[in-house]
């Protein structure tokens, strides 16, 4: 398992209390809205991660239905379950590009910001394929470029002041790193979809209460963590100090908001 994908240690408990908060309720709840539209009762979620999106599910999915939620990380399946969820849902470590179900089992397969860490993109749409019922849907949002999205920018800049040599570049290479509507349509081909996709780009906002807080979300709750710490262990709180002041001097010293985009793919089988 590369560093991109290795959620473990501290970083699933500040990924759910500081990044959850900041830039995936808003799209949780955008998906849970996108699905509870559509006629589905047997749901699949992958790259569930500390379950956001799977609590936001199972407080509105048809109660007779089901969800099985996967992560590829045992500890934010650990995270996720400890917060637990309106109804039971089925929490499993699964690799989304060998998923350990049989052909024709879902109803709808959804994913929030998961696409991104997948390292065979093709494979692993053609597995939601083939798990897919006959005009079963898949559901994903991905991220947007990183200049879109100004929390997550600012953080990228801090962290090349204080490593200008070898700045970690996690942040732009894998959550903002596969945002182009044709490979994304390409690859969804690849992995034997025929249907065009319908993908829209929403725009939200992301606010917290002080600079600190994305500071810490982006450079100690998510794999940049790992990132820093393979450059220099010591220098974790003063990469985090860093982030903090570069976004304080973009958006203020108190309250801070800013713009998140991502894009929402829908398919059907």
């Amino acid at each position: 398992m590369t560093i991109d994908k290795v959620f473990a240690g501290s970083i699933p408990r500040i990924y759910e209390t500081h990044l959850v908060p900041l830039i995936f309720e808003p799209y949780a709840s955008d998906l849970k809205e996108r699905v509870g539209s559509m006629n589905v009762s047997r749901i699949l979620e992958v790259a569930a991660g500390t379950g956001v999106v799977t609590r936001a599910l199972a407080a509105a999915s048809n109660e007779r239905g089901s969800i099985v939620a996967t992560d590829l990380n045992q500890a934010m399946l650990d995270q996720a379950a400890s917060a637990g969820t309106a109804r039971p849902v089925q929490w499993l470590q699964a690799d989304a590009m060998a998923l350990p179900f049989p052909d024709n089992e879902f109803d709808a397969v959804v994913c929030q910001f998961g696409v991104m860490f997948f390292p065979d993109k093709c494979k692993a749409f053609s597995e939601t394929r083939r798990v897919l019922k006959p005009g079963g849907v898949f559901i994903f949002n991905i991220w947007d470029r990183i200049s879109e999205n100004e929390f997550a920018d600012t953080v990228t800049a801090a962290l090349a002041a204080v490593f200008p040599t070898d700045p970690p570049r996690f942040l732009v290479r894998t959550p903002h790193g596969y945002h182009d509507r044709p490979t994304v349509e390409r690859d969804l081909a690849m992995g034997g979809f025929t249907r065009s996709p319908q993908i829209v780009t929403v725009t939200a906002r992301s606010r917290a209460q002080s600079p600190r807080v994305p500071a810490l979300a982006y450079c100690q709750g998510t794999p940049l963590r790992s990132e820093i710490e393979a450059r220099e262990p010591s220098l974790l709180g003063e990469a985090t100090d860093t982030a903090t002041a570069f976004v304080a001097r973009r958006f203020g010293t108190h309250d801070v908001d800013g713009k998140i985009q991502a894009h929402v793919i829908t398919i059907k089988k």
